[in-house]
């Protein structure tokens, strides 16, 4: 007798399909948070990584304001709005996204100049959290992913540096290996404790990680 669970999905390579698309596609049918995600109505696997990491760091306890980086499709935010359903909710990316009640979206790149003040004029007051899920876009070449991908975490850092109020919370993707030296003693000149972390939710052979910023210690 057969049990589904020991089973796996497979894809035949369709013409015109890479087969690197197909061995995506397979994972992405046999990926258990993949089918937890539709079965609970989450836009993508992603949001377990915010859910695991506020389990272990508590980032979301009472957050009034928060801003999403990098928000599209969503699922962090959705996360954000289920755990402080009363929270002003502010996020940004270049893609075009399905609203999300009770969230204002800007559909703009973070890195134009306007976006900051526009961002800060959505929230309405200081930041508790800022949470940045943004990464270049591969090259295939390690170490340029790698410098383009930790340059969109220090302008996140900088702009959180601006926004968050004394006490707030930094949480931000990194890459194998985490947040350089330089960026880390960053992190702890302005935060009370940093933190890196790869969630359960995270693909081992993923080279994401997370730096985890708490008790922001004020501009300056």
């Amino acid at each position: 007798m057969s049990r589904d669970k020991g089973l796996r999905a497979r894809v035949k390579t369709a013409k015109g399909r890479k087969v690197g698309s197909t061995k995506w596609l397979e994972r992405q049918l046999n990926d258990p948070y993949v089918k937890r995600a539709k079965a609970e109505g989450y836009r993508s696997r992603a949001a377990y990584k915010i859910i695991e990491l506020d389990e272990r760091f508590g980032f979301l306890r009472g957050v009034k304001r928060v801003i999403d980086l990098g928000i599209a499709p969503g699922g962090w935010t959705q996360v954000v709005r289920q755990k402080a359903p009363g929270a002003v909710v502010v996020g940004i990316d270049l893609l075009e996204m399905d609203p999300i009640e009770g969230a204002t979206i800007l559909q703009m790149d973070f890195m134009d100049d306007k976006a900051p003040d526009l961002l800060k004029e959505a929230l309405g007051g200081p930041a508790d959290l800022v949470l940045s899920d943004m990464a270049a876009n591969t090259v295939g070449h390690p170490q340029t992913d790698h410098l383009r991908t930790m340059g969109l975490v220090e302008a996140a850092l900088d702009f959180a540096a601006e926004v968050l109020r004394p006490g707030g919370a930094f949480v931000a993707k990194v890459l194998a290996g985490g947040a350089d030296n330089n960026l880390v003693a960053e992190l702890k000149r302005r935060f009370t404790t940093v933190k890196h972390a790869k969630p359960p939710a995270s693909r081992k052979g993923s080279s994401e990680w997370y730096v985890v910023a708490q008790g922001f210690k004020g501009a300056g």
